[in-house]
């Protein structure tokens, strides 16, 4: 069963002035349209072709270039897009703020360790929030498409927040100016879904 490119669930202009429409369009249907191409490419033929996602990641042979790269950039895009909504921001509540300040002492000093990690990601990466069995949780970042799910990242967990530092996914925006991305990003993330990942996560 081939990958499929996944919709997204808002228009391409729907998170201006945040991230605008032709970054969005170009993120989309150009460079996740290539990793998901390039996935069914790599796995076409091999024990990998029938498995899920979360499957392939998880069982990683990471000497597998191929597949890590583009599973990795599949599995990362699905992720970005689907924690993002318009009209979103704040910030979360219930459980989910309870672990954030657990972990962190307050949002804010969640907001500060999240955006310097996505700074200090030196190149292309991802910053993430991630949740461990029992609640916890922590943040991290990985170079290039890698993931916390992959087996001997650094940075391990189940992700339920992360954020695209590739140049692709704000230069024409911001250009070299990544912080003032990483900040932007804060105003459209979609809590409801964060909190559901959490959830299904601990």
């Amino acid at each position: 069963m081939a990958f499929e490119l996944p919709k997204l669930p808002y228009a391409y202009n729907a998170l201006e002035p945040y991230i605008d429409a032709r970054t969005m369009e170009i993120h989309h249907s150009k460079h996740h349209q290539g990793y998901t191409n390039n996935l069914n490419n790599a796995i076409a033929g091999t024990d990998l072709e029938n498995k899920s996602i979360l499957e392939i990641l998880s069982g990683l042979d990471m000497n597998n270039k191929a597949v890590r790269n583009n599973g990795g950039g599949y599995y990362n895009h699905d992720l970005f897009w689907k924690v993002m909504a318009p009209n979103a921001g704040g910030e979360p509540t219930g459980d989910l703020a309870s672990a954030i300040n657990d972990a962190f002492g307050s949002f804010e000093a969640f907001k500060d360790t999240f955006s310097k990690a996505a700074a200090t990601q030196f190149g292309s990466g991802w910053a993430w929030l991630n949740v461990h069995k029992g609640g916890k949780v922590d943040v991290c970042s990985t170079p290039n498409q890698d993931n916390p799910l992959m087996p001997g990242v650094d940075c391990q967990g189940t992700p339920i927040l992360g954020l695209d530092v590739w140049e692709h996914a704000y230069y024409l925006n911001y250009q070299n100016r990544r912080p003032d991305y990483i900040n932007a990003f804060f105003n459209v993330i979609n809590w409801d879904e964060v909190t559901a990942r959490y959830e299904a996560g601990k």
